[in-house]
């Protein structure tokens, strides 16, 4: 491996995230991974306590506590899971509304770090990017842990491999 890149490629990522991060601060007063909890939620209209815990590498009590904050917030309320013994965790019309705002501060964050390219340049990095994502070796709950702020109207088509198959976790 060259450390040159890597190292480079660590500083770029950490510029990305920083952006990300105040971008989010600026829509929600929050950051932490109540941004993600958001996106995530409005991925899969439904999910559980313990998926979004799973996805976003919380306790159960950290997630339960998040997911309060969003209730208290109105952008979130629980609802009766398919079971029976489970709640399922839905976004309000103001939680899609914010979810949308963050995914448009994201797609800003980032562009401006693109603007400086050519389109040459940013089709090439593309490309890589796209390559590079392709040859992971990732789980379904891997896929979602990398995609948890992504906006799934602009990716319909993730390039992350699910090759782990589908083990729990």
């Amino acid at each position: 491996m060259e450390t040159g890149i890597a190292n480079l490629l660590g500083a770029l990522s950490l510029a990305v995230m920083d952006r990300i991060e105040q971008g989010a601060r600026e829509v929600i007063g929050r950051g932490g991974e109540t941004p993600a909890a958001l996106v995530v939620i409005g991925y899969g209209q439904g999910m559980t306590n313990d998926k979004l815990r799973r996805i976003l590498g919380l306790s159960h009590s950290g997630t339960v506590r998040l997911v309060d904050r969003l209730v208290s917030d109105r952008l979130v309320e629980r609802r009766p899971g398919k079971d029976g013994r489970e709640i399922a965790l839905y976004l309000t019309e103001a939680g899609a509304a914010t979810r949308n705002e963050l995914m448009s501060s994201r797609i800003s964050a980032v562009g401006s770090l693109l603007n400086v390219l050519s389109p040459a340049e940013t089709k090439r990095l593309a490309t890589l990017i796209h390559d590079l994502l392709a040859r992971q070796d990732t789980s379904e709950l891997d896929r979602f842990t990398i995609c948890r702020m992504c906006d799934d109207s602009v990716c319909t088509n993730c390039p992350l491999p699910t090759t782990k198959g589908k083990r729990a976790r």
